[in-house]
């Protein structure tokens, strides 16, 4: 037998050899699950209010241009109030859309734009909605910002840390143990984002016939799931 075969034989031993340890491995014993959560409540402070202008017409050029000429001008006066952090803006949705008949022929054209006003002042959003002519508002919603939520985030943490080691010394000592070692442990924030509240406004509303829109805003949770196994201990 060549050396290159004495090797090909040696590798094939070595690597049986490790395989029947591997499965050989007894299983970890007495290793417990568990999770915990620590939550906060904290008051809504961002506002997302959505203004949109809805056209129709049997051009579909024409309708597109009476939507941006709409949206020129309500993007104009909306940028003399914006303040960063306090009011943003930013367009939303803009589409053209055909209208069919029932024999699916094109009779017409219909479009709608959006006019997105976002920030923490809400008096002010509310103020600079009401001065934009031709663009009501379809939508408001509420959130935490940023700044907001990381307040917060080591609070609840601190909370689901606490919660997770007291009932892992309970449950240890439940089961006979007198203490425990944490093992693997995983902690992750329940952040989504912007979810926003969302409540829907009256479509016949016009913004230069209306005073601002009172809003009010209400609480989030901001929750931190702690989970992992700890091995109980004698």
């Amino acid at each position: 037998m060549n050396k290159f075969s004495q090797w090909i034989v040696a590798g094939a031993l070595c690597t049986g050899a490790g395989l029947a340890a591997a499965q050989t491995l007894p299983e970890p014993a007495n290793v417990l699950q568990l999770s915990s959560t620590g939550s906060v409540e904290v008051t809504q402070d961002l506002l997302v209010m959505t203004l949109a202008a809805t056209r129709e017409g049997r051009d579909a050029a024409a309708v597109q241009s009476q939507l941006q000429q709409v949206l020129d001008a309500a993007l104009a006066t909306a940028r003399a109030e914006a303040q960063p952090r306090q009011l943003e803006v930013r367009t939303g949705n803009f589409g053209i859309y055909p209208r069919n008949d029932k024999d699916g022929k094109i009779t017409g054209w219909q479009g709608r734009a959006e006019l997105v006003l976002q920030g923490r002042d809400f008096d002010r959003i509310t103020r600079t909605a009401a001065k934009i002519n031709g663009m009501p508002v379809s939508q408001t919603g509420f959130g935490l910002s940023r700044e907001a939520r990381e307040k917060v985030e080591g609070q609840a943490q601190t909370e689901a840390i606490q919660s997770f080691q007291a009932k892992a010394k309970a449950l240890a000592q439940s089961f006979g143990f007198e203490r425990y070692s944490v093992r693997e442990v995983s902690v992750n924030t329940n952040d989504m984002g912007f979810a926003p509240r969302v409540a829907m406004m009256a479509k016949s509303m016009t913004a230069d016939a209306a005073p601002p829109i009172p809003v009010e805003a209400g609480k989030s949770q901001v929750v931190v799931n702690v989970s992992g196994s700890v091995q109980m201990l004698k």
